[in-house]
């Protein structure tokens, strides 16, 4: 699905993961989105928090590896320092945009919502923008 139809806010689309930034994304989808996982913030690689995000205890590497492990594990790391992973293709409901990924929920093939695991795990904290 092309970017603009992706990130209209309320758009379902399809999201096949096959690489991860960080704990709170972007996960690049085979289909071309980049996601940026809502609801929930992580600490940045290089170890900060952004301006106005709560900042999690958990290291960004515990929290990239914990959206790495959920979505199938790692199957190597690209020279831009992005984990690949492999997974089935997930459901996600786009929240609209945030500079160039789109803010969405997303569902795991076993139904679970892919923030809220993501929130079990104790590497991210929930966050809902104002």
């Amino acid at each position: 699905m092309p970017f603009l139809l992706a990130a209209a806010a309320g758009a379902i689309f399809s999201c096949t993961p096959v690489s991860v930034w960080d704990g709170d994304g972007p996960v690049k989808c085979e289909e071309g989105p980049r996601i940026r996982l809502e609801g929930i913030a992580a600490r940045e690689m290089d170890g900060t928090c952004r301006r106005g995000h709560p900042c999690p205890r958990a290291s960004a590497e515990a929290a990239r590896d914990a959206l790495v492990n959920l979505l199938g594990g790692s199957r190597g790391t690209m020279r831009t320092g992005h984990i690949q992973v492999r997974y089935p293709t997930m459901q996600c409901r786009s929240a609209g945009t945030s500079y160039d990924r789109v803010v969405a929920s997303c569902r795991l093939t076993d139904g679970r919502d892919l923030s809220a695991a993501m929130i079990r795990t104790g590497t991210v904290l929930e966050w809902h923008p104002r």
